[in-house]
């Protein structure tokens, strides 16, 4: 690691700027590695190359200095990264739920090569740590989108109403009337990005995205069609929403089938 960052230049952590990092013109695997590394840098406040140990150049040992390294991609304050749909919202959402895919990106139950690097030897006392810090934040969501009529209609019924012919129960059934999510860990849908939404569709149908034992959402989106989950995505990335709107509180809904990852 010290000979990357003499490779970089990288002389004190005021120096490192990972978004501008010219590693990143390199076409190779080190694309992804050398951000890893240098957020790792950030979040520990560690010197690569001849720091001396003084005042000026000791990060402060908080939360918010050690969770820098989740910043390059998911905000400052877990908004989503802006300009890239795929890395979503972490602020606000049930600290069971945030406690859970972090485990799950940790024991590689879910497929993300850099979320699984970063988080690969991290205890679950830390890895409850960093959900209970998000779940606690509330910075603005993004505007909403817009589609087509047909196509919002279309994910409005969905939504709210399901499919009870092939037994799709409705979106609403689970993470509520607002779509705020209900504690301990059913998240919030709304505030994602229209291709984040439907790439989680397909991660459920595909099995690269897995829960605990019965999978329920595993087996809604085994029963949805393309257009459906287009459809779904459209109207939910539409809608309104307010960082004073939080989860439901554990047990007001009844939820219409079993999910192992509730528990």
């Amino acid at each position: 690691m010290i000979s990357i960052a003499k490779s970089l230049g990288v002389r004190r952590l005021r120096d490192i700027k990972v978004g501008n990092c010219r590693a990143n013109a390199r076409p190779n695997a080190w694309n992804h590695a050398i951000p890893a590394i240098l957020t790792v840098f950030l979040a520990l406040g560690v010197w690569p190359v001849g720091a001396q140990t003084n005042q000026e150049n000791t990060a402060p040992d908080t939360i918010e200095q050690r969770l820098l390294a989740c910043a390059m991609c998911h905000g400052e304050q877990g908004e989503g990264l802006r300009g890239n749909e795929y890395y979503p919202r972490l602020a606000g959402k049930p600290a069971g739920y945030l406690f859970n895919q972090l485990h799950s990106f940790r024991e590689t139950h879910r497929k993300h090569e850099m979320m699984s690097y970063m988080v690969r030897f991290l205890s679950d006392d830390y890895l409850r740590e960093m959900a209970e810090y998000y779940s606690t934040l509330r910075p603005p969501y993004p505007p909403p989108t817009s589609a087509a009529e047909n196509l919002l209609s279309r994910g409005k019924a969905l939504v709210t109403e399901g499919d009870p012919s092939r037994k799709i129960p409705s979106c609403i059934a689970c993470h509520g009337k607002k779509l705020t999510g209900m504690e301990p860990a059913i998240p919030g849908l709304v505030g994602l990005r229209l291709r984040y939404i439907s790439s989680q569709m397909g991660a459920w149908q595909t099995g690269r995205r897995k829960a605990h034992y019965p999978d329920c959402m595993g087996q809604i989106a085994s029963r949805l069609k393309a257009d459906d989950i287009s459809a779904i995505s459209a109207w939910l990335a539409a809608q309104p929403a307010s960082p004073d709107t939080p989860p439901l509180p554990a047990n007001s809904l009844e939820l219409p089938m079993e999910c192992g990852g509730v528990q």
